[in-house]
């Protein structure tokens, strides 16, 4: 039995970006969230069960969200919704081998449930066209004009979600010879009067359809996520005719530090952190010094590293503590631009990033000013997926 799923990503999310503030694109399907574009989250929900994924949508930024994804190039959308599904059901039927099965998913709902996406295979075996649904369960009221003018039962009332699956052959059959614009695929399986079975849905089976919508979403993905803190800290002495380079901002100064790149130890101390917080050791073991591909290297490079590590795993920076330990120079002045330097570097809101200095009160080598020491501490937050 070969599975087959088409991934749309057609819509530009009129009601979305209606409610985003100025400026915010509004490609819902494209937004961030929680480290991940929401339709890279949708595509990895299904992958683990089809033996097909097929992205369809024009947008640039699709196959870039999908990078490294086991997923057939994007097909192109259409008008309407039902243009989109047909263009991916015609694409599929050209392959080689047709599947047998199709899902069709909303690349707006990134945290389907797997037993949503498996019940849905399961009940195909016994109907052409099977969805989930979730029984309504608040009191529903048509409204004219603003006043109420009836209360409607919502017995037998449900709200239909995504992945729906069916029978490729009958929809494929559907799609080619009704080009009525429905609501769902679903609806052609109906008016051709072919049941539609439901199985259960979830109330995690977020649709993002408003911007409020991401809110609940990161709380549903929040729920699965374990927080890990860690601690860093280095030291480097200072060397004549090198240039002070200080999470990530040159400060002026007679002297820089000494080190195999570019020695910058409010960036590497945070690095520490990080790896530590995920253990995945130090900056060392990323970037040996015995290395030569990284001397004199730019330490932004090595923040940019952590900052996809965190992401890889699924998860997100909660914020960042970086203390720089030194006589001279005074950090204060340059705080600000510290801070939006590294939020820049680790794509997090400036908000999550402290820099602050303190001395030694003159003791030890960084009160004689021989160099410059570094702590940091930070907090993320990553899925528990058992062996977080």
């Amino acid at each position: 039995m070969r599975i087959a799923a088409l991934l749309l990503a057609a819509g530009r999310g009129r009601r979305f970006a209606a409610g985003s503030p100025e400026g915010e694109g509004s490609s819902k399907q494209f937004r961030m969230l929680r480290g991940k574009p929401v339709i890279r989250r949708a595509a990895e929900a299904l992958l683990p069960h089809v033996d097909i994924l097929l992205p369809v949508g024009d947008d640039p930024l699709l196959a870039d969200s999908l990078a490294g994804l086991n997923v057939l190039p994007p097909v192109s959308g259409g008008a309407e919704r039902h243009d989109s599904v047909r263009n991916g059901l015609e694409t599929l039927a050209n392959l080689a081998e047709p599947p047998d099965l199709v899902l069709v998913h909303d690349g707006a709902r990134p945290c389907v449930p797997p037993e949503v996406v498996q019940n849905v295979i399961e009940a195909l075996k016994a109907h052409a066209g099977v969805i989930p649904a979730v029984a309504v369960s608040d009191t529903i009221k048509k409204v004219e004009n603003g006043i109420i003018v009836d209360t409607v039962s919502r017995e037998g009332l449900w709200r239909a979600q995504t992945p729906q699956g069916f029978h490729f052959p009958t929809l494929l059959e559907l799609h080619r010879t009704q080009r009525d614009a429905r609501t769902d695929d679903a609806a052609l399986l109906e008016h051709a009067g072919h049941p539609v079975a439901i199985v259960q849905g979830s109330d995690n089976n977020i649709k993002l359809t408003v911007a409020e919508d991401l809110m609940r979403l990161e709380g549903v993905i929040d729920g699965n996520l374990l927080p890990r803190v860690g601690l860093g800290y280095d030291v480097h002495a200072f060397e004549e005719g090198r240039k002070l380079i200080l999470c990530g901002i040159e400060v002026p100064h007679t002297k820089g530090l000494a080190g195999h790149s570019d020695a910058d130890v409010g960036i590497h101390t945070l690095c520490d952190a990080i790896y530590g917080a995920l253990a995945e050791g130090d900056i060392g073991r990323h970037f040996p010094p015995t290395d030569n591909e990284w001397k004199d290297m730019d330490s932004a490079r090595f923040l940019i590293h952590a900052g996809e590590r965190i992401r890889a795993r699924g998860g997100f920076l909660v914020n960042a503590d970086i203390t720089l330990i030194c006589e001279r120079p005074k950090i204060g002045p340059h705080a600000k631009a510290m801070q939006d330097r590294l939020a820049e570097l680790l794509q997090v809101n400036v908000s999550r990033i402290s820099v602050k200095a303190t001395t030694s009160e003159r003791l030890g080598f960084t009160g004689r000013e021989e160099g410059i020491a570094a702590t940091a501490a930070v907090s993320i937050m990553v899925p528990d997926n058992g062996d977080a």
